[in-house]
Formats: structure tokens, sequence, C-alpha cells
């Protein structure tokens, strides 16, 4: 099977990609492409495409563009953060539609579909289902996370989370009890499948919960440190065209 990737996020597209090689290692990616512009170009000289794997908020505007101007477009399976356009998805050909961060399980189950389906059809009960949280008007956001603890799996609720951060390579949770787990997540993965209104991005390494214990500090050049009970590694400083964003924030609860 032949597969496109139109994912914006380049560290994104790549965690995409090697969950599908993972899932079913006979498809092969042929690209990964970051626009509208990109996308269509590529996809009127390249007709032999099996499956499309689709962002729906790209950079420069929404993905359902792309495939507007598309007369045969194989199936899609739309991924993203934002389940409000899970209704317009399924009208451009969606066979499926997966929330980020997208899990290993849930992606297997939609190509299990897609290999099912002699042709794209939407279960009518999955359209139901998006249409009443449409009409709620609610996005959902991540509520828990697993990490693993030596040969256990443990389940952290965000509630019980002070910050996140990445430090070497890796992505790392605080919890309010000041124990530290790895994640298997990018601070923009979590970005985007937390709430908002919880949780602030201070820096490019760091994520912080307003319910944190945390002192905050006037720092140099007009920016703000900030002490978190726990927290051993480099100094946490909010970066400097963040500040006023970040003071807002923690106003406006």
């Amino acid at each position: 099977m032949r597969a496109i990737i139109i994912e914006d996020e380049p560290r994104a597209a790549k965690r995409l990609e090697k969950l599908i090689h993972e899932v079913d290692p006979t498809i092969e990616v042929l690209a990964k492409l970051e626009s509208i512009q990109e996308s269509k170009s590529y996809l009127q000289d390249n007709t032999s495409i099996d499956l499309i794997f689709s962002d729906i908020e790209l950079a420069d505007g929404l993905s359902f563009d792309i495939y507007a101007s598309i007369p045969k477009l194989p199936p899609i399976i739309f991924t993203t953060a934002y389940d409000q356009y899970a209704i317009k998805a399924f009208k451009n050909n969606g066979i499926d539609y997966l929330l980020k961060p997208i899990e290993q399980t849930e992606l297997a189950k939609s190509l299990d579909k897609l290999k099912s389906l002699s042709s794209p059809v939407i279960d009518s009960s999955i359209l139901h289902l998006l249409a009443s949280q449409l009409a709620s008007g609610k996005k959902t956001f991540k509520d828990r996370f697993m990490v693993k603890v030596g040969t256990h799996i443990k389940t952290i609720l965000t509630s019980n989370i002070n910050a996140f951060y990445s430090l070497d390579k890796g992505t790392y949770v605080c919890t309010s009890d000041q124990r530290t787990f790895i994640l298997d997540y990018s601070l923009e993965q979590l970005q985007e499948t937390l709430d908002p209104k919880k949780f602030f991005r201070i820096n490019r390494n760091f994520i912080i919960c307003i319910d944190a214990p945390m002192d905050i500090i006037a720092w140099s050049n007009s920016r703000l440190k900030i002490d978190l009970p726990g927290y051993k590694e480099d100094l946490i400083i909010v970066a400097r065209n963040r500040t006023k964003e970040f003071k807002n924030w923690l106003g406006d609860t």
C-alpha cells in the first residue's frame, strides 16, 4: 500500500510514519507534505496513491482545501487535535478520524477498517457521536497519561501534574508528589492535547500547570523565573516574548 502524510509539524509526521511502519511494515510512505499548495501539486502529479494520512489545520489553512480540487481521491485517515472538524472530514472521503496524540492501537484499528472495506464507508453511529460532540461545542482534552515504571504501567491524571519538560531529547512529566516520569510525546504533541486554561508553554522546553505550587520571581531582561518544588534540572525561565501572555493566562482563571 502506498501512502502519503500531510502534516506541517515535522516531528509529528516523523512519529506518525514510525507508527505506520510499526503497525504495517508493508505500507510505503511516499512523501511527507507540509502545506496545502505542496499537497495539491503532489496529488495532481501522483495519482497512484492508496491512502492519505492528513492533518486538518496546516500552517497555510485547512487541508479540506486540498481535496476540493482533486477529482479522484484515495481514502483519507484524518489526524488532528481538533474534533470540531469531524463531520467535514468524513465528507472529504475520510474513513477514520484520529485525535492526536495518535495511539498505535487506534491507528491499527483504522488500517484494519480500511482493509475490510471495498470502498470508503463511514459508520453512521460514529457520525452521530461526532455530530453530538460538535453540537455541544466542547473540545475534549487529555485527562490522563500512561507511563512505564519498570515492568509496570502507571496512570497519571492531568490533575496531578505540575509540569512537562524536555531534556536531552526526552520528554518528562513532573507530578504533584514531586516524582518524574518519561513520556513518549513531544512537547508539541502535548500542547495540542492539553487544556490551554490549565497548561501554558512558557518556553520551548517547558509546559507548566496553573495549579502547580510555583514561586514566580522577577528575572533579568524583563523575564520571569519560576521555582517549582521537586524540579532540580535547569533554571525555569519564562521566555521574554511569552511573559505578557503568561501573566494574562495567570489572571484569566
